[in-house]
C-alpha cells in the first residue's frame, strides 16, 4: 500500500463546511481509536464514557471542559484527556470551536441528565 495526496485530511476544509450547531464526525481510524472533529456552536451535553479515556485536540477557538467542580478552558493547540468515567461536557466560548477527538471505536457514551 502506498500513499497520495488523496489521503491528506485537511482540518480547515473540513471544519469550514460545517453549518450544524453540533457535528461530530470520523476522519480516520488508527488501530482500536477513531479520530474524529468536532465542531460545535452549543454545549455538548454531560456525560462519561465506562470504557475508554477521550482525548480533546484544540484546532480553532476556545474549548471549555466542565467537570464536576471544575471548568478548564483550552486555547488552539492544547490538549487534554479525560480518563473513563469521568462525568464531562464540552461547550464552546466565544462562538464556536473545532476539535479533535480521539477514542476508543466502541466507546461507549452514557448521557448524565443534570
Amino acid at each position: 500500500m502506498s500513499l497520495s495526496s488523496n489521503d491528506i485530511i485537511d482540518l480547515g476544509t473540513r471544519a469550514a463546511h460545517v453549518t450544524e450547531h453540533y457535528a461530530n464526525f470520523a476522519l480516520s481510524e488508527v488501530n482500536d481509536h477513531v479520530v474524529r472533529m468536532g465542531v460545535m456552536t452549543e454545549d455538548f451535553y454531560w456525560h462519561y464514557h465506562p470504557n475508554s479515556d477521550e482525548t480533546f485536540l484544540v484546532v480553532e477557538g476556545t474549548l471549555l471542559l466542565d467537570t464536576d467542580g471544575q471548568t478548564l478552558e483550552l486555547q488552539p493547540g492544547q490538549m487534554i484527556t479525560v480518563p473513563k468515567n469521568i462525568p464531562h461536557r464540552t461547550r464552546p466560548k466565544g462562538g464556536r470551536s473545532v476539535n479533535i477527538t480521539i477514542e476508543l471505536t466502541a466507546m461507549q457514551t452514557v448521557r448524565i441528565e443534570r
